[in-house]
Order: structure tokens, then sequence, then C-alpha cells
């Protein structure tokens, strides 16, 4: 059995270490469970409520789902937010800028990883060359 072959018949379990579970914002599989139900039952209402929760809108959605060209749904069409504001700048405003934002393991195993306000200062960095 090649290497790859084996993987996909992995059984073993790997449980995080409970300060990380601690720090979870899904506590676990009932908690899981429950938002799958959630969502099965109103998806637009779950998702809606998540979105105005979780994001910064610069102008507010009205409407959630737009169906009328299925397959090409459009959610959210009439709001406008700003991806890297909500990605990076809040880190810098809620009290997790020295937090770690990315975590990057090269191929030959070097781990560098990098703070908010550090992939902030590289992304301003980026952003006036």
């Amino acid at each position: 059995m090649s290497r790859i072959e084996s993987v996909q018949h992995e059984t073993c379990v790997f449980p995080p270490p409970q300060d990380l579970v601690a720090q979870a914002t899904i506590s676990g599989m009932t908690t899981y469970a429950a938002l799958c139900t959630d969502a099965a039952r109103d998806y637009e209402g779950f998702w809606a409520k998540l979105a105005r929760e979780n994001l910064f809108w610069k102008k507010p959605f009205a409407k959630v789902l737009d169906e009328t060209n299925a397959p090409f749904y459009k959610w959210f069409e009439d709001g406008e937010l700003n991806a890297s504001y909500n990605c990076l700048d809040r880190h810098l405003e809620n009290g997790n800028a020295d937090k770690t934002a990315i975590i990057f393991e090269a191929d030959d195993g070097k781990v560098t990883t990098a703070t908010y306000r550090q992939l902030h200062q590289k992304v301003c960095k980026l952003a006036i060359a």
C-alpha cells in the first residue's frame, strides 16, 4: 500500500490540547451539531446572523441571498465590506495585535510566525510599494 493510500484509512484520533479547546469558538461536537441543525433549518437566517455578528460592514446588506440566477447565487450583494480590515486591521484594535496571525512551515521544516501587528506592517509596506 502506498503512503498516500495509508492516510486515507487513518483511524487515529488526535485530540487538541485542553488549553486550545478552552479558547475554541465551537466547544465540541454537540455545539457543532447544533450549528449544523440551525443552518439546515434556516440557512439564510443562519448566515445573515453570522455575517452581522462577525464582520464589520461599511454598508450593511439588506438581502442575504439572491437565487434568481442559479447556479450563480449572490450572497450579501448589496452590502459592502473591507476584507483586509475584517481579516487584519480589526485585530490591532481588539487587543490581538501581538497574537500569532500566521504560522508558516517551509518544506525544510523551518517554522516562521507573524503577529497581526507584524503582518499589518508588511501589508502596509506592500500597499505603498
